[in-house]
């Protein structure tokens, strides 16, 4: 069975059945020790893209939000068990020709990593993909705050919604996530890994 590791703000690294090791947004926490398989930037703003951070091996790939979006697509990878295809990502903070979130499959289940976003119109289209979690920011300041991300959650219908990106300058902050009112949030905080099962 899959796991996520939350590592705070808006990192966090799966861990595949196999053994292979995704990290996403390399910035925050503690946790980089196995070494990387492969690695998803959602955008290059200094909090997301730490990738110094992440011990890579000879084989280790690491994949851009330039890489992930470019010529006007968007692009799917498959490496190591993680089929993952990126998605638009934007707002009035973050400019959508250099952003995007991810929509990870691995082990059966599926993951949408926003990244750092506001309500998007193709997220009208996500209910329809069967997200498994879904990991929406909340700040509230560069992104969505807790009633958008709620809101979001609501048309997207995640079995569960994981609030991150919390506060500039946090790793975590309980009072903001508390404030999300989705009914399939679940509580993660920085340090605890999660087993990725299949939610029906």
């Amino acid at each position: 069975m899959a796991k996520l590791l939350y590592q705070g703000h808006a990192s966090l690294r799966i861990t595949s059945d196999a053994g292979k090791v995704c990290y996403v947004d390399p910035f925050a926490g503690e946790g980089y020790v196995p070494k990387a398989d492969l690695v998803l930037v959602t955008h290059e703003h200094y909090d997301h893209n730490a990738i110094h951070l992440v011990p890579m091996g000879h084989r280790t790939i690491v994949v851009h939000s330039k890489d992930a979006f470019c010529d006007g697509i968007y692009r799917d990878f498959d490496y190591f068990g993680f089929k993952v295809r990126a998605v638009p990502a934007g707002n009035a903070n973050h400019n959508p020709q250099e952003c995007v979130g991810f929509i990870v499959d691995v082990d059966g289940v599926r993951i949408y990593v926003a990244g750092d976003t506001s309500y998007m119109p193709f997220m009208d289209r996500l209910e329809s993909q069967n997200i498994d979690y879904a990991l929406l920011p909340i700040d509230g300041v560069f992104n969505m705050g807790p009633e958008e991300a709620t809101n979001v959650a609501n048309i997207i219908k995640p079995k569960h919604l994981i609030p991150y990106h919390m506060k500039p300058g946090m790793l975590f902050d309980i009072k903001q996530d508390m404030k999300v009112s989705y009914e399939k949030t679940m509580l993660v905080r920085p340090g605890d890994e999660i087993p990725l099962g299949h939610v029906d």
